[in-house]
């Protein structure tokens, strides 16, 4: 009986690690810079099937790995020699969520290629000539406080948080390495789903309807 039930949990945490390396991963929201399609605090999934399968588009929200100096040090909260290692242990098998001290989640405004523009006579972002109403910003933002013309280098993305006066994206980074743009290679994935707080789960579906009409560059 104890042989049984070792090999079902080994098994439960070898499937669960596979799942989160090669399908899906849980992340936590750090900050209010997605407001309000994500808040602090929010549990999202990740299909890690993009970028390796399925390629990034405009309007996806993405996780990434910091391209370096967009995140001040991180240091892990202390929870003592047993709590690290649990914890250690649960995030690796997949079981909490990833810690998110290196990594950040924005939406994806410009590919390889787009010349993105800020801003319009009417406030709007540009991308390849082509005005966009983007309908996921917080109430009361504005596209871009800051004016900005770009064009996305081949492997790269420019991406910019829904609540755009409180977030530090590709506008603002443009001194750090990448130029402020976010190598394709760095992408975690896409999230698709958010899971907590349970009264708000809810698909997130990209908005294409935003970026219809964009010509290809």
């Amino acid at each position: 009986m104890l042989r049984e039930t070792v090999i079902i949990l080994v098994s439960a945490l070898v499937l669960s690690w596979l799942i989160k390396t090669f399908l899906v991963q849980a992340f936590f929201i750090p900050s209010a810079s997605m407001e309000d399609t994500l808040v602090e605090g929010d549990r999202v999934m990740v299909s890690r099937l993009v970028p390796d399968a399925f390629d990034v588009h405009r309007g996806d929200v993405v996780v990434f790995k910091d391209p370096g100096g967009w995140l001040p040090p991180y240091v892990a909260p202390d929870r003592g020699p047993v709590g690290n290692t649990v914890t250690s242990a649960m995030t690796f098998v997949g079981l909490l969520p990833q810690d998110t001290g290196e990594h950040l989640i924005k939406r994806v405004i410009g590919t390889a290629g787009d010349h993105v523009v800020c801003c319009d006579a009417q406030g709007r972002v540009s991308v390849n000539g082509q005005p966009v109403d983007e309908t996921y910003i917080k109430p009361g933002s504005v596209p871009s406080q800051d004016p900005f013309d770009v064009v996305v280098p081949e492997g790269m993305l420019f991406v910019m948080g829904d609540n755009r006066q409180h977030s530090a994206d590709s506008r603002y980074n443009t001194g750090k390495p990448g130029g402020g743009f976010v190598p394709v290679s760095n992408v975690v994935g896409t999230a698709f789903v958010k899971v907590w707080p349970l009264t708000d789960l809810t698909l997130m579906r990209n908005p294409g309807d935003v970026f219809a009409e964009v010509p290809e560059p």
